[in-house]
């Protein structure tokens, strides 16, 4: 018997030989695939209206017709790939049926392990062809920017992908947390192309804006007749996703009566079309997103808690673009090169002034924010570098910054200093003011030394030395060697 799974696959099998067609219909359906049956073109047509399939088995001669007529009048979605079944001698009727748009054929008799493979090899080059799409249309998106801050966050995420080849099947959820725009998509995104399933077709469903009375639909699909507008069999996005990733943002947003369903999916790997009244085999692996404390849901009995426990296997927070102070510069650079790539526009450098406002901005829309500021700059400031204009003002840390004129030199004392200051009669303490100026910029840089150092305008080095404890003189003279000269 042959060994290669079909799980999750529907197909058809049009042939007029009932032993036959029981036969393949019965090692189709133990290898884990949804058969259906039909003995007539006629038959054959009926069913393509009411359901859709990933493949269709089609034999040639039928008693009313030929099978290639379903081909040449497009009865089959064009998601339907149709291997052509023929008798010896009927390879002319097999060469119609390839010009006319079939996948492949087989001469009967064939062994049943030619079948299973015939249908193992046409998924494998349909989802090749689909996650190559994916590849050219999103390959500048893909990157998710760690950094330094985030490097535990990417130990972790290479956990579970670790986990992942050595399941194989089965994947467990993966749960991320993080405000809105911290790049969660983007992180679902990296974790599908990295994982074993980067072949298969990702899925995103953005649940909040999914009207609640169209989510089952949508999510799993319906069958023709199900309700008032249900004029045709729909696949929902589980089905879309079979053999990939469903990527479900904001599930919080969903009534609690869907996130039931969503849970019996998840933990039976199987679900029913709205209207239906069969159980469809869905392998796929689920990342959910949320932007806000899902336990705190749960205690408001806005979310369900045994969906919560489920979905909790892999926990990932994305941390707010606020609390990585030490990768906003990088992160910046690195969002210029992606912008400066899709707007076809010569990357430009960040002035100091500009760097300063970054550093300082409390960034409430996180990387989605910082990455539309970024190419509103480039697009509409005219400078050699990068200053930011539209942050001055935006955060309290810097309402004083004057904007100095494109193309003029980085931001100088006369910028900020106050010109009302008065030396007191009694003098002043240059060293105190230094280390005052110090301690203030480390506040503002969440204590980061290389951040505090470049809105100083200093070396990290400097700044060491500066906050070191001075030992006494006579320590230096007696040569300890921990004194600083």
């Amino acid at each position: 018997m042959a060994s290669t799974p079909l799980t999750g696959l529907t197909v058809l099998v049009l042939d007029d030989e009932a032993l036959l067609r029981r036969h393949i219909a019965a090692t189709l359906e133990r290898l884990g695939a949804d058969v259906s049956v039909a003995d007539s073109v006629n038959a054959a047509r009926r069913l393509a209206n009411e359901l859709n399939f990933d493949f269709v088995l089609l034999d040639v001669n039928l008693p009313d017709g030929l099978g290639t007529d379903l081909l040449r009048e497009k009865a089959f979605g064009s998601h339907t790939g149709a291997i052509v079944m023929t008798a010896e001698g009927g390879i002319r009727g097999a060469i119609e049926a390839i010009q006319l748009g079939a996948i492949d054929y087989l001469t009967k008799p064939f062994d049943p392990d030619a079948l299973a493979l015939t249908l193992a090899r046409a998924r494998r080059n349909r989802q090749s062809s689909r996650a190559e799409e994916h590849r050219r249309g999103d390959a500048p998106e893909l990157g998710f920017f760690f950094g330094d801050q985030l490097s535990p966050l990417e130990s972790q995420l290479q956990r579970i992908l670790s986990a992942d080849r050595r399941l194989e099947t089965n994947l467990p959820p993966v749960l991320l947390l993080g405000e809105t725009g911290t790049g969660k998509t983007t992180l679902a995104r990296w974790l599908h192309q990295r994982g074993p399933r980067s072949d298969g077709p990702f899925i995103e469903a953005n649940c909040s804006a999914i009207p609640d009375s169209l989510a089952e639909s949508e999510l799993f699909g319906h069958e023709r007749g199900a309700f008032t507008d249900a004029r045709s069999t729909r696949l929902g996005l589980f089905e879309a996703a079979i053999g990939g990733t469903l990527f479900l943002d904001e599930v919080n947003s969903l009534s609690t009566s869907v996130q039931g369903k969503i849970l019996t999916a998840i933990e039976e790997r199987r679900i029913r079309r709205v209207g239906g009244n069969h159980l469809i085999p869905v392998d796929v692996r689920v990342i959910t997103a949320a932007n806000r404390d899902l336990k705190l849901a749960v205690t408001e009995g806005k979310f369900r808690e045994d969906l919560y426990h489920r979905l909790d296997l892999f926990r990932v927070v994305i941390p707010p673009l606020r609390e990585r102070g030490g990768d906003i510069l990088r992160l910046a650079e690195h969002l210029i090169q992606r912008v400066c790539r899709r707007q076809r526009l010569p990357a430009r450098p960040i002035s100091i002034l500009g760097e300063r406002r970054l550093l300082h901005y409390g960034w409430p829309g996180n990387v989605r924010e910082l990455s539309h500021e970024i190419e509103r700059a480039l697009v509409f400031e005219d400078g050699p570098a990068l200053e930011f204009h539209s942050l001055l003002g935006a955060t309290a840390a810097a309402p004083q910054l004057s904007t100095p004129a494109s193309g003029t030199s980085p931001l100088r004392s006369e910028d900020w200093f106050n010109p009302s200051f008065r030396f007191p009669e009694s003098g002043f303490s240059l060293e105190d003011a230094i280390l005052h100026l110090i301690r203030h910029a480390l506040a503002q840089s969440d204590e980061n030394v290389s951040a505090a150092a470049r809105l100083l305008g200093v070396s990290r080095d400097y700044l060491r030395y500066r906050l070191a404890p001075q030992k006494p003189a006579t320590d230096a003279k007696r040569g300890d060697p921990d004194s600083t000269q």
